[in-house]
């Protein structure tokens, strides 16, 4: 099954409209004609009250709905199963090719005489690969997704690694797109884009369970890091099939100056603390900024939680990077800068704006210290 969606907008002078809603099954004849090209017309089904205006065909695995909406627009929306087979009462079906939408709207135009059309891409539901996963703020975006690599439910959340002509392989978590292997950006900025060196610096990382931010951080000889990631399954994923990210530096989980730990990060902050341990840099991967209206709530909770345990394992002269969220979510970015304003620790921030490649939108990234006190 590969069921397509296409959109078919007109606008349309609002006399026009009153007249379909009025007298609808007068455009009987001259939509079976239209409708003809892709194998609909014979049913035509008009449903008229006067302020609405319904217009229905369906054939064969295709079907085909028109609704006014006042003042101006008239909307087709046409569905149609792409591998669908033809019945033995409908041999002749017309085949749709790449062009016959583009056709039949300027049939249409005949119809309805439009002042604008607009024919939107159509969308693909059912097919074996879903390609579409939105941005930060709800944009709908269609990947070029050739096939699902991998797919596993952890204990923790949905693990999935989709292939990409463009992007490589990249890890989703829970619907989520976490990061490709095109994004070398992405690890660049929430290590501090050249700006910091690691040599000889003690360093903790939360989360990155791809492996990309060690893989970084290792080529510059630091004295020590210590990783936490939660989720085993998605470390044993990160080293089969996103080897463009994290390269070798995860086949095994410890070495001369590095210790990959699968556990939760909170105890593990807790007992540093208690053991009086700091560290040169945090780097917290966990995840993103909450999108609420309000700070407040589980995630809320969770980020202020890792935020006051980083500042106290942080040395005076530290770095905490982390990422924000997309561009567009101004709100949730301005929440989490005035939360900083309310730490136990006094601290200054920076930020930068980033074009993660296959998130596409620009994506946010904080540098965040603690002031020298008084």
């Amino acid at each position: 099954m590969d069921v397509r969606t296409v959109l078919l907008d007109f606008r349309v002078e609002s006399e026009i409209l009153d007249n379909l809603c009025q007298t609808g099954s007068k455009i009987n004849e001259q939509l079976k004609g239209a409708l003809s090209s892709v194998g609909l017309g014979d049913n035509i089904q008009v449903h008229s009250s006067g302020e609405q205006l319904f217009i229905c065909s369906f054939g064969h695995a295709r079907s085909a709905m028109f609704s006014g909406h006042r003042p101006d627009l008239v909307t087709l929306t046409f569905q149609y199963d792409r591998k669908a087979k033809p019945s033995p009462t409908n041999e002749n079906l017309p085949v749709l090719e790449e062009g016959s939408m583009e056709a039949l709207k300027e049939e249409l135009k005949k119809v309805f005489n439009p002042k604008k059309c607009k024919l939107f891409p159509e969308i693909s539901r059912g097919a074996a690969v879903d390609r579409y996963i939105p941005t930060a703020d709800r944009r709908l975006v269609e990947y070029d997704f050739d096939a699902a690599t991998f797919e596993a439910d952890s204990e923790y959340q949905n693990v999935k690694i989709m292939h990409s002509p463009q992007y490589g392989n990249m890890l989703i978590l829970d619907d989520d797109p976490n990061l490709a292997e095109s994004d070398l950006a992405y690890t660049q900025a929430i290590t501090g884009n050249g700006r910091e060196s690691y040599t000889g610096k003690e360093v903790l990382i939360l989360g990155g369970g791809d492996g990309g931010i060690l893989h970084e951080v290792l080529k510059e000889n630091p004295k020590s890091i210590i990783m936490v990631e939660i989720d085993q399954v998605v470390i044993d994923a990160a080293i089969k099939h996103l080897r463009g990210i994290c390269y070798d530096s995860m086949d095994s989980l410890t070495g001369d100056n590095y210790q990959v730990k699968v556990a939760d990060c909170i105890p593990i902050m807790q007992q540093y603390i208690a053991d009086g341990k700091m560290f040169d840099y945090i780097i917290n991967d966990l995840t993103a900024i909450p999108i609420t209206t309000e700070p407040r709530g589980s995630q809320w909770d969770f980020l202020h939680l890792i935020l006051d345990l980083s500042m106290q394992l942080l040395k005076p002269t530290g770095k905490y990077f982390t990422q924000g969220n997309g561009f567009n979510n101004k709100s949730a970015l301005a929440m989490y800068e005035e939360q900083l304003g309310k730490l136990k620790y006094k601290v200054s921030f920076s930020k930068e704006n980033i074009c993660v490649p296959s998130y596409l939108e620009m994506w946010v990234f904080y540098e965040i210290w603690k002031e020298a006190e008084t």
